[in-house]
C-alpha cells in the first residue's frame, strides 16, 4: 500500500489542522508533567508545578528538597530528551514514509540505526585500547560521538549507491539500506561475540535503548542535533504531499524532486543519528507514530508531520515513565517497552492490509 493508496480511504475525513495539533501538544505536556512527577520518588503534580513555580520566582515551592533535588538533577533532562527524540524519530519516520511512498517505511530503513548501532558497540568492545589515551573529560564523549559518525557514513554509504546518473533513486536507496543494515548487523553479531561480560552488559542494554545518559552535560550538544533537523523538516509538508503524486508529476508542480531527496535524506540521518547517539536504539516510533496519524487524520503531511513529531514525543515520554515504574526501582529498556507497543500495531497493520487487499 502506497500513501496515494490511503488517498481514497481518508479523502472523506480531514479533521481540522489546528485542534488537532493544538490536542497533541497537551498530550505532549500531560506526558511530560506526568514523567516529572511519577517515578520511584513520588513527588505529585503539584508539588512538581510549584517546584517550577518557585525557581522562576512566582511561588513558594512545596516540595522538598530532595524531591527538588530529583526533579531538576535528574527527570527534567531525562523528559526533555525523551520529547525531543520521540519528536525527531516520529516526524523521520513520517518524512521517510513521504519520501518512499510507503507507510511501512522508518527511518532505520536508510541504515541510519544500524550504522549508528555498528559503531557504538565497536566503540564499547574495542574502545578500551583507545580511551585511555584520551583525558577523563572526553571520555564520556567518545560512545555518543563514533554513534553519530557512525549513523552518518551509512546513509552516505546508502545514498551514494542509490545515485544512477546523478539522479537519486528511491528504489535503489531501500536495497541498499537492507544491504547496510545485513552488513551492521552481521558485524555487531560478530563484535558481540567477541565481546567479555562487561562489556555484552553494557552493549545489550545500549542497542536496548535508554534515556538514562540525559545529563545538563549532554544535552546542550545532543538537543540542537536533535531538534533543529526536527523543525527543518516541516518545511517539506508541500513537497511531500505533491511528491505523493509521483515523482514526475512533482516536478511537473514546481518541486526539485532531487534536492528533496537529498534533504530528507540529510535531516533524517542527522536526527535519527543524534537520538540513537545518547539513547541507543529506539524503535517502531518512527513507524507507529506517522501511520496512526495517517490513519486517523488523512495522509496530508501539514498535518502528519508536525502531529507526528507531537505524538512521538507524548508516546516516547510515556514509554520511559512506564520503563522506570514497572520494574521500580530498576528500570526496564525503552526499547523493549516500545517494542511491546509497536510489535502489535504492526501486526494489526498487516491485517488491516490484508483486509483491504481483499475488499
Amino acid at each position: 500500500m502506497t500513501i496515494i493508496a490511503l488517498n481514497a480511504g481518508n479523502a472523506v475525513r480531514r479533521p481540522a489542522t489546528v485542534p488537532v495539533l493544538l490536542a497533541l501538544a497537551v498530550l505532549a505536556a500531560v506526558m511530560g508533567v506526568a514523567g516529572l512527577a511519577l517515578g520511584p520518588v513520588r513527588i505529585g503534580v503539584l508539588e512538581t508545578l510549584s517546584a517550577f513555580a518557585h525557581r522562576i520566582g512566582l511561588a513558594v515551592s512545596t516540595a522538598s528538597q530532595q524531591q527538588e533535588a530529583v526533579l531538576f538533577a535528574i527527570r527534567l533532562p531525562r523528559v526533555l530528551l525523551a520529547l525531543a527524540v520521540g519528536a525527531a524519530l516520529a516526524a523521520a519516520g513520517a518524512a521517510m514514509q513521504g519520501l518512499f511512498r510507503n507507510p511501512l517505511a522508518d527511518p532505520g530503513l536508510v541504515g541510519v540505526s544500524s550504522g549508528a548501532a555498528l559503531a557504538a558497540v565497536a566503540t564499547i568492545v574495542l574502545g578500551d585500547k583507545v580511551l585511555h589515551l584520551l583525558s577523563p573529560a572526553m571520555r564520556p564523549w567518545v560512545l555518543p560521538a563514533t554513534a553519530f559518525v557512525g549513523g552518518l557514513l551509512a546513509t552516505a554509504v546508502v545514498r551514494r549507491f542509490g545515485l544512477r546518473d546523478g539522479r537519486a533513486s528511491v528504489a535503489t536507496i531501500l536495497l541498499a539500506g537492507v544491504a547496510i543494515n545485513a552488513l551492521c548487523a552481521a558485524g555487531i553479531g560478530f563484535l558481540t561475540f567477541i565481546a567479555d561480560e562487561q562489556q555484552l552488559r553494557s552493549l545489550v542494554f545500549w542497542t536496548m535503548g535508554s534515556l538514562g545518559a540525559a545529563t545538563w552535560t549532554s544535552l546542550p550538544l545532543a538537543l540542537p542535533l536533535i531538534v533543529i533537523p526536527t523543525i527543518m523538516l516541516m518545511r517539506d509538508t508541500r513537497a511531500l504531499d505533491a511528491f505523493a503524486l509521483g515523482e514526475r508529476e512533482a516536478g511537473h508542480l514546481g518541486v526539485d524532486v532531487e534536492h528533496l531527496k537529498r534533504r530528507i535524506l540529510v535531516l533524517v540521518a542527522l536526527a535519527t543519528s543524534a537520538s540513537v547517539s545518547v539513547c541507543g536504539i529506539i524503535g517502531f516510533v518512527g513507524l507507529v507514530v506517522p501511520h496512526l496519524l495517517r490513519i486517523a487524520c488523512g495522509p496530508g503531511h501539514r498535518l502528519v508531520l508536525p502531529g507526528a513529531t507531537l505524538l512521538g514525543a507524548a508516546l516516547l515520554t510515556a514509554a520511559d515513565l512506564a520503563a522506570r515504574l514497572i520494574v521500580a526501582p530498576a528500570e526496564m529498556p525503552i526499547g523493549v517497552v516500545t517494542a511491546l507497543i509497536g510489535g502489535p500495531f504492526f501486526l494489526w497493520l498487516l491485517a488491516r492490509r490484508l483486509r483491504l487487499a481483499d475488499t
